[in-house]
């Protein structure tokens, strides 16, 4: 616990450091936000107004403070798994007190990685075509295109080194973004009155493109889910202090920009109110500051990307991928399939859409989908805090409408790129959802039996010397919560299938726990000396390498001197040689005979092209696959009183 406090508290490092993890995203947005809104407008034939810029900007202040600074620094921060946050860790928070909430936790997960591939694609475009202000003739796309792979390529190797220039860097931008605004603020001071909600309200109620603006406004607000995922790298108290800055810079550069517009009522949709205000000897160095800007926030979506995954496949929502760990640094991981499904996304829409301009209406759609989801996950967390309920219907009738009206808003993007991830969130949902409800169908024909109805079989057959040795210490592993159960499936292998005659046999099973990086055991002696059964408990953020885990046991028990795993073999026996250890995984597959509806039928063939996809059971288990078994056993078995068959007389 004191850990944790000291995790949380406030210091230097720690606000340098949450400056260059967590607002990447949300820091790059001013590079497109109001050129989004404007072209829009423009575009749809209005003519730039004192009223629409106070509008529009007024709207951007209000969203960051009702979105971002209430929502996520207030509220949601709160809402803290041993320092850890995230929308998988809000749900295993809250997943016990409803089945359902499964829903928008998947719908939310999915969102997140759907739209985040279109971040590195956007930030970078917009930062790189600053160039074509100097250099009208630069291509962006190979530019783009390669500073992406190169970004791709060095995730394998870690990013610890590079990681600590983050913070000093987007310091850098904050400052640069809050002081370029501050040049254009200070010529007309009146900009000052979009602080105003009355701006707000006016342009929503009286602009007949009101929703299409709202979809541009949402743009500066898409980076507000990394707040509370990157809590645990960061600490709530630093996060908070350091979006008061960030918030200030962020609003003084938008003021800015606004300024720039104001006085250039002939708006032109080919040019970026963001580079307007950079005055021309600083030009090529903003381009090349918000060039890093934008890798940095690629970064974090990069790395927040790795670890919803990783958290995906202990929550048995996503199947077994490999997971590396190229550094010490906590919390660095990788993912190579997912980082490489990203770098084809990411590619494939610069490719596709050529320019930022029309990458906008691809971004935002689905990261609407995340916040609406967050919403009800919170609202669950309230409810589990015992929050008065009328606060929590205050709080969800405010911002379940904020975000339907940004929800339809947004859905003007879709025929204009926002199918594109809706398209990509639909297909990562689809895998995360068959792989969550096959695990439900699996339990559901999972049969159990009392495992002491077995006792003494079980000591028999392992001192029957007619029955050749299978092994020393014969290991399954377990679904069976409970030390009196055990799968039918596992005596069928013990006694029927092949009797397998061990010194010792042991029963393992891992229970992942609500907590992210909770790491206990608990042993229990079934039949002395004969059959032991251990239970894992591990945290959802931690990596299940049951080799190692069960390893560590074995040698604090023999330590211990609670087991004796000596070879009973008499030439080994008497030079005290260790005993041979194997693992019996057993693999389920789909009869043809099975009884399942058509959706679970195609659900589970769904789920088992999957897993003919995905990791083996035994490299997901850490196991080496030299000392394992896997034997193939039927989902369902069909017994003789499944079938109708008549006997005809001679």
């Amino acid at each position: 616990m004191s850990s944790h406090k000291n995790f949380n508290a406030l210091t230097a490092g720690g606000l340098l450091v949450s400056l260059g993890i967590v607002y990447g995203d949300i820091g790059t947005s001013p590079l497109y936000t109001l050129k989004a809104i404007f072209n829009s407008v423009v575009g749809g034939g209005q003519v730039v107004t004192p009223d629409l810029v106070l509008g529009a900007l007024s709207c951007i202040i209000w969203t960051l403070t009702l979105q971002t600074t209430v929502k996520y620094v207030i509220i949601t921060l709160r809402a803290d798994n041993k320092g850890e946050g995230g929308i998988f860790s809000l749900y295993s928070l809250v997943r016990k007190k409803a089945k359902w909430l499964v829903i928008p936790a998947v719908v939310g997960g999915c969102a997140l990685l759907a739209d985040g591939i279109i971040t590195p694609s956007i930030t970078v475009t917009s930062a790189i075509e600053g160039l074509q202000l100097k250099f009208p003739n630069v291509s962006v796309i190979p530019i783009v295109i390669a500073i992406i792979t190169g970004l791709f390529i060095i995730q394998q190797f870690g990013t610890n080194l590079v990681g600590k220039l983050f913070g000093p860097i987007m310091f850098l931008w904050f400052g640069a973004l809050g002081l370029l605004g501050i040049l254009f603020v200070v010529k007309d001071p009146t900009i000052f009155a979009a602080l105003n909600p009355y701006y707000a309200v006016k342009l929503l109620v009286n602009n007949p493109m009101a929703l299409l603006i709202l979809g541009g406004v949402f743009l500066c607000t898409t980076g507000a889910e990394a707040l509370y995922s990157d809590m645990g790298h960061c600490g709530r108290s630093n996060i908070r202090v350091s979006w008061i800055f960030v918030k200030i810079m962020l609003i003084l550069n938008y003021l800015g920009q606004g300024v720039w517009i104001l006085h250039h009522g002939n708006y032109d949709t080919g040019l970026n109110p963001f580079f307007e205000i950079v005055p021309a000897p600083y030009l090529l160095f903003m381009v090349a500051l918000a060039t890093v800007a934008a890798v940095i926030a690629s970064q974090a979506m990069i790395t927040g990307s790795f670890t919803l995954i990783s958290e995906a496949v202990r929550l048995n929502l996503w199947p077994k991928v490999r997971i590396n760990y190229p550094s010490n640094q906590k919390g660095q991981i990788y993912v190579p399939s997912i980082n490489w499904i990203l770098w084809a996304g990411c590619i494939a829409i610069v490719l596709i859409f050529k320019n930022s301009g029309a990458m906008e209406g691809a971004y935002g759609l689905a990261i609407n989908l995340t916040f609406l989801a967050t919403t009800i996950l919170i609202a669950a967390y309230m409810k589990r805090k015992k929050i008065p309920v009328y606060i929590i219907a205050i709080f969800l009738m405010v911002y379940v409408m904020i975000e339907l009206t940004f929800l339809v808003g947004n859905m003007s993007k879709f025929f204009h790129g926002g199918w594109v991830t809706v398209l990509i969130g639909s297909a990562l949902f689809t895998v995360m959802w068959s792989w969550y409800i096959a695990r439900k169908i699996k339990n559901r024909f999972v049969k159990y039996v009392e495992i002491e109805d077995y006792y003494q079989i079980i000591s028999e057959l392992s001192e029957d010397i007619s029955v050749p040795k299978y092994s020393s210490q014969l290991v399954y592993l377990t679904s069976a919560n409970f030390k009196t159960e055990i799968e039918s499936k596992i005596i069928y292998s013990i006694i029927q299938k092949e009797p397998k005659r061990a010194d010792v046999y042991w029963l393992v099973h891992v229970d992942v726990v609500d907590e992210p990086y909770t790491r206990e055991y608990k042993v229990e002696f079934l039949i002395p000396g004969k059959l032991i059964r251990i239970d894992f408990k591990l945290g959802f953020r931690v990596e299940q390498r049951v080799n190692l885990l069960y390893r560590k046991v074995i040698e604090e028990l023999v330590k211990n001197g609670e087991v004796d795993i000596t070879s009973q073999y008499t030439s080994l026996n008497k030079h005290k040689i260790a005993g041979d250890f194997r693992f019996v995984l057993l693999e389920k597959h789909l009869s043809k005979f099975s009884k399942l509806s058509l959706y679970e039928r195609t659900i589970m063939d769904y789920y088992f092209i999957l897993k003919r996809l995905s990791l083996s059971e035994e490299r997901s288990f850490g196991l080496d696959s030299s000392y394992v078994d896997v034997e193939k056993v039927p989902l369902i078995f069909v017994t003789p009183d499944d079938i109708e068959l008549t006997r005809l007389p001679v």
